[in-house]
This record gives structure tokens, sequence and C-alpha cells, in this order.
């Protein structure tokens, strides 16, 4: 869960950096570096291991420049040395980058066309060539920075060194959190509010797509247009800033914005960009996954876990062509299951802790079967007692109802089902590079699918009316119904149930009247017609139905829904994790609507520990 740190000041910044990339630690990393401009010139200074490594070499050197830029990292498809390790350099440039470079492969092959060498296999490496080569033709280096930012596609958030400039840094964000902090004749920029604390208090969150150039004593923003604009300042007390809403009103609305970058974190973990295959992370002490060794496996999670572990029974089997079952962890080991030593149980779980499900870990493991934990704390019980580690990238998710570590872990179960198929040999490799291309645009396609919320806002008032709502999805889509009428239930209070769309006709339709909205989940896809074939069935009872689609399903649904909610066109496979998007800001606008306690919705606690 890679941090980003700049400084520009009259102090000596590097050993400034280390000290706020120590208070990112809490995210994890296995490499570090900082690149400064002593005298002028780059200098980088990269380890892999722990940031008592970086510090000792900041200490022997004694560097003296005031402009610097550091990083932390997650090694993702290379290893966790120093060649690999941010800051990457080109020429005059040196960059740290969060999130994914969609399209780093054609850019990076049209640069190798024109003669440039290429050090790693990274994507962020071609966003340092990008900017030198602007520079090359004359280009100045916030122009060169730009047009870079004009060429990439994906998520990310990205700090800039130029050589010569030693009063400059240049930074710009898409997808990816980006603050810049503002000190006395000193500028900071930062991945969030925590990494420039130890300096000031005083930040600015830019906004999507915004980029900035910061001088020891000013600073501009521009637009993605390149236009100049004005954000707010906000105050952040320097005990607050890891727990900071910054722009935002509740945690919950805040998480649902960084899931482009958590999701983006999380599937960089687990797949090889360049190689386009998933490669499951690794960790001491754990033993890796060989698919081959298994001919079923048992999800177990709660809540909204189990929902995750729900939409990966689907992925399993028709990626993998192994069999999975999915129980509720609190009735699993009450039903005296059935395991063979050919059943991998996978937990899921964000806090490693919850009560149920780590008791169905050590009841699998009692019976001899191997265990794989998919979780976001790895100092948890879970993370320590399971056999094998499938970690999700989420970060410090505060808000009770989970959003980012849901779709966090979404993205890792993705990534195993992939892999578990090409271990298997059911999984084409064609097909492998053409999946794992669609996870790189995930972040991406969050994003986008965030910008409808002034649009959920205007449906919100009228759903706030219903006493009950039904949600329906097929297929894929049925867990993520589930997962909408947790959401909505849990922070608003209305009673929501979700169903198997195709069970409409099985009891639910009796429900159906004006008085009890529908919510359909259904893009366009292989069942669509099915789907439609439901949403007429409740429009002919006068039900109102409110379509969460893409563009090709909301055609051919017509004039029949009572609203539609429109999510970006892909990969049908990625499907789920960009239709719970509105789903969650459909709940959290219902729920402020309501006046309720958004974060911390009655009767609920963020994890259970007790059964």
């Amino acid at each position: 869960m890679c941090g980003i740190i700049g400084i520009l000041s009259d102090q000596p910044a590097a050993p400034r950096l280390v000290e706020a990339l120590k208070r990112l630690e809490y995210r994890g990393y296995d490499s570090a570096g900082v690149a400064v401009l002593e005298a002028g010139r780059l200098k980088r200074l990269r380890v892999p291991g722990k940031l008592n490594n970086l510090d000792e070499k900041v200490r022997e050197i004694s560097l003296k420049a005031g402009v610097g830029i550091g990083h932390t990292r997650w090694a993702t498809h290379g290893q966790p040395n120093e060649t690999n390790a941010h800051p990457h350099a080109s020429g005059r440039v040196a960059i740290v980058h969060n999130g994914i470079i969609e399209n780093f492969r054609e850019l990076r092959e049209a640069m190798e066309a024109r003669g440039r060498k290429f050090e790693t296999e990274t994507d962020s490496e071609t966003i340092a060539h990008l900017i030198d080569e602007g520079l090359g033709k004359g280009l100045s280096p916030r122009d060169a920075f730009k047009a870079t930012l004009d060429q990439l596609r994906g998520a990310f958030a990205i700090a800039a060194l130029v050589e010569g400039e030693e009063n400059l840094i240049l930074g710009g964000r898409r997808g990816s959190p980006l603050v810049i902090g503002i000190g006395d004749k000193e500028m900071f920029l930062g991945s969030d509010a925590l990494a420039v604390g130890p300096f000031t208090q005083r930040v600015i969150y830019l906004e999507e797509g915004d980029w900035c150039a910061l001088t020891r004593t000013s600073f501009e923003i521009f637009d993605a247009s390149g236009k100049p604009v004005k954000r707010a300042e906000v105050h952040v007390p320097a005990a607050g800033a890891a727990a900071e809403k910054g722009n935002y009103r509740h945690f919950m609305q805040k998480e649902i914005y960084e899931q482009p970058d958590f999701a983006g974190r999380t599937i960089t973990a687990y797949i090889d960009a360049y190689e386009l295959k998933c490669v499951l992370p690794t960790r001491p002490g754990k033993k890796a996954l060989d698919f081959t060794k298994f001919d079923r496996i048992q999800i177990v999670a709660c809540g909204t876990a189990y929902y995750a572990g729900f939409v990966a029974k689907y992925w399993f089997e028709q990626l993998a062509g192994i069999v999975a079952d999915v129980d509720v962890a609190s009735e699993f080991r009450y039903r005296d299951p059935v395991l063979t030593p050919k059943t991998l149980a996978i937990v899921v779980t964000q806090s490693g802790e919850t009560a149920d499900t780590k008791a169905a870990m050590e009841y699998c493991k009692a019976k001899g079967v191997m265990t794989a934990a998919v979780v976001n704390v790895p100092t948890s019980s879970i993370a320590r007692e399971c056999d094998a580690i499938l970690p999700t990238l989420a970060g410090v998710e505060i808000g009770v109802a989970s959003t980012k570590a849901f779709t966090a872990q979404l993205c890792a179960l993705l990534a195993t089902a992939v892999t578990a198929g090409r271990q298997r040999e059911f999984l084409p490799r064609e097909t492998e590079r053409k999946l794992v291309r669609a996870m790189i645009e995930i972040p991406r396609l969050i994003s986008e699918a965030l910008k409808i919320e002034d649009q959920i806002m205007k449906l919100a008032p009228e759903v706030a009316k219903a006493r009950d709502i039904l949600y329906l999805g097929r297929g894929q889509h049925y867990p993520i119904a589930l997962e909408g009428a947790l959401k909505l239930k849990e922070i608003s209070y209305i009673h929501a149930e979700g169903y198997a769309a195709g069970e409409l006709k099985h009891g639910p339709i009796a429900l159906i009247d004006e008085n009890t909205p529908v919510i359909m989940a259904a893009p366009h896809d292989h069942l669509f017609e099915k789907s439609l074939s439901n949403l007429q069935e409740v429009a002919a009872r006068h039900g109102r139905v409110l379509l969460v689609s893409d563009a090709a399903g909301i055609k051919a649904a017509g004039k029949a829904p009572w609203g539609t909610i429109e999510i970006p066109t892909c990969e049908r496979i990625i499907q789920p994790i960009v239709t719970i998007i509105p789903l969650q800001l459909l709940a959290y606008h219902v729920a402020v609507e309501k006046g309720t306690d958004v974060d911390q919705p009655r009767n609920l606690a963020k994890s259970v520990t007790v059964e």
C-alpha cells in the first residue's frame, strides 16, 4: 500500500522524507526510497526491506538538498529490490507513483521504438520517460508533466522532480488521493494528510483530475483541462491526521471515494502487468497455493465478506472449473460440513478477528484441511494462524458499513480464481491475458462510476420514503443485490431484501406495489434478457424499478424502469466490482437524507469479536 511524500524547504529534505514515510508504515511495504536534487542534480537512495535501512543510508551520506520525494512500495510483479523500488528515474526526471497505468505497455513499446532504454518492467518507469521525453522536445517542466498526464490511462497519484529545478515539485492525481501541505516558507505533497502531518496542519485535498506545481512559497493547482482552480484549505489536527475525513462529510463517503486507489493497490499486488498474468503474493512463513491439489473450495465468511465470497464462488467455478461452496461462518461448523483432504478452505475477513470466521477456520484446520485467509490486517489472529494468506490492501476502514474492504476482497478473490484457472490448465493463456487487462482497468472504471453521485443524490429522497425495498440480481449480480440491500438497511434502517431475480415469481412478487421500490443490478450480459423479463414483470404490477446497468442495458430496458443509474461498460467478469459502487452511494445518500448516523449505525460494531 504505497505512500508518497514530497518536500520543498530550506532544511535538508532526506531525513524529513524518511520521517514522513515512517508515518505511513502502517500501510505495509517491502521497499522504500527517496530522490533529492543535490546541487541541482538528481540523487536517488533506494533500499529493499525496512525504513531503518533507508534511514541509515541517508544518515551516512548527509544530503543537504531541501527538495525531494519519497515512497514506500509493496512489490507487485518484480522483486522487492533496489532496481524496482521507487523513485524511478529517466534522464532529468525522478517520479514516485501510486496506482496503475493501464496503457503503459503500448506507451513503453512506442518509446522503445524511438530508442529509449528501460531499466525495469514496471508501469511507473514509463511516467518518468514520458516527462523526460517532453523535456527533450523543449517543453517546460509544467508542460511536459501535463502532456504526460494527458497520455496516461488509469488511476494514479504522481509526484515528480526535474533536475535543475530546485524550487519545483509537480504532482497530479486521478483516482488515487494526493494532498498539498502548506508550511512556513516550505511546501509538502503527500498521499494523505498523515504523510504531511509531521510538518503542517494546513492541507489542500486535490480533486479528481487535478495537478499542481509547488515552490517553497507558493502553489498552483490546475484541473484536468489545465485551467487554474482554487481548492479549499483544511485544518487537520496533527493527532487526527490518520482519521481525517478531508472534504468528505462522513468517513463512509471518503472510503467509497478511496476505492479506485485501494482496489488498485490490491490488484497490483496480485498481477504481473508486464506479462499480463496473475501471481499470488507470498509472505514469509506462509504456504504457496497450488490449486492442482484441490478438487473443492469451501469459502466461509460473515456479512459483507460473505457476499464477496459468494461472488467468488461464481468466479472459481467459471474460471477454474472447481467446485466452490460458500457458507455463513456462524452456521458453518454447526452443520458438520463434509471436508476432504482435497478441500481448500478460504476465509474472508476485513479485521482478521471476526469470532465466527476464526472458529470456522480453526474447525477446518482441526479436520486437516488447508486454510487460506483473504484478510486486510496482516497482524490479526486469522492472518497469523492461516496456512496461506491472500492480503487485501484496503488500508484502515473507519466506517462501520464496509465499502473499500469489500471491493479489495473482490479484487483479491478474482485474481486468485484466475490463478487457479491457470494452474489447473482450465483457463487458456490468452483468456488470462484478457482478464488481467480487464482487472487493470478496475480503478479507472470505479472512478468513472463515482462520477454519477449527483444523479444518485437526486434519486435518494424518493428512495428514502420507502419502508421496504427489494434488490434483484442474476448470476454473479445476485450477491451484489444482497450486498446492496445490506448496505441500505445497515445505515438507513430501511427494510431491504436481496433476491435472485429468477426467484421473483416464487414468492417476492407478492410484495410488489407502487410503494415498494425494486432496485435491479443488471449490467448487459448473457443473462440480461432474463433480467429484463423480471423487470417487465415488476413494471406490469405497477412496481417502480430503479435499474443499475450499462448503456446497452439501459437502452434495451426502454421506458420500463422508473429510474436508471448508468455504470461504465466493462468486461463481464469485473461487472460486480463496478456495479456495487452506485449501490454504496445510494445507501449512503438515502441514510444522509434520513439523518441517521452513517459512520456508526445503531447496534453495529466494526468487528464482531464474540459469537
